[in-house]
């Protein structure tokens, strides 16, 4: 079992690749996990992770292997607002659907990236937005505790059940204030935990690489977003993926 910062990391990162590996290969079934990945937590009811979230126009104008690799607990580009024009960054990318659908929402004044440590992931990714015929794409390889983009650089920042995974959440907040411009916006989909839930029950209740352990409270995500500068903080909880446990929309605006 992992222990430290850096176990927990490369345990997080071979479980992803696993299931990016799944996709190529077509051997992940219509879920599209790997084995011990977010949407794993989920097989008992499908509707909670995945490409359910997503509504059949959407998933309409993605390659299948984007929909396939849909790993996450919400459906951030609803939830956005995204405009022409702007730049947007996904926070642990995956497959590339939120990218993709990004790209296509902010046109091609815009921009989008898409950051993720994974090279398998990466690679399926890169494949989908070309198969998708997408031009205004990046994808960077990266951790998003150390975003590598200048300061001040990104109108809005998304992110789909990955901030629940990272060692440093803090350091996550801070950098996402750091890379976006001033006036700036984020639109997360993320599990949060009821504020009754103590660490060691977060535990309980599911695996770090399944998005349930690593998960804040509420009252901690709230927190964590006022200490790194930013205002009109809200969690708001959208279905409960185990007991106190919920996938949740947060947004938020950097002062």
């Amino acid at each position: 079992m992992a222990t430290t910062a850096e176990e927990l990391r490369e345990e997080v990162r071979r479980r992803y690749a696993e299931s990016a590996r799944a996709v190529t290969e077509g051997t992940s079934g219509d879920c599209g996990c790997g084995s011990g990945s977010c949407c794993a937590a989920g097989e008992d009811d499908p509707n909670k992770f995945g490409k359910a979230l997503y509504d059949a126009a959407q998933r309409g104008e993605l390659p299948q292997a984007a929909t396939l690799a849909s790993l996450g607990c919400g459906n951030p580009t609803a939830v956005a607002e995204l405009r022409e024009g702007e730049t947007v960054l996904d926070l642990g990318s995956g497959g590339g659907i939120d990218v993709i659908l990004s790209a296509k929402r902010v046109g091609p004044s815009g921009i989008a990236y898409g950051l993720d440590m994974t090279d398998e992931m990466l690679a399926l990714a890169r494949q989908n937005a070309s198969d998708a015929a997408v031009q205004n794409v990046h994808f960077l390889k990266g951790v998003i505790e150390q975003i590598p983009l200048p300061a001040d650089s990104v109108d809005v920042v998304i992110s789909n059940c990955v901030i629940n995974l990272s060692v440093d959440k803090p350091a996550v907040l801070t950098e996402i204030a750091r890379v976006l411009k001033p006036g700036g916006r984020i639109g997360i989909s993320d599990v949060v935990a009821e504020d009754h839930l103590s660490s060691e029950q977060r535990a309980e209740r599911g695996s770090f690489v399944g998005c349930i352990a690593g998960a804040l409270s509420k009252s901690e995500y709230e927190a964590g977003l006022e200490a790194a500068g930013f205002e009109e903080v809200s969690v708001e909880f959208t279905h409960q993926v185990a007991d106190g446990m919920h996938g949740a929309i947060v947004k938020a605006v950097k002062t």
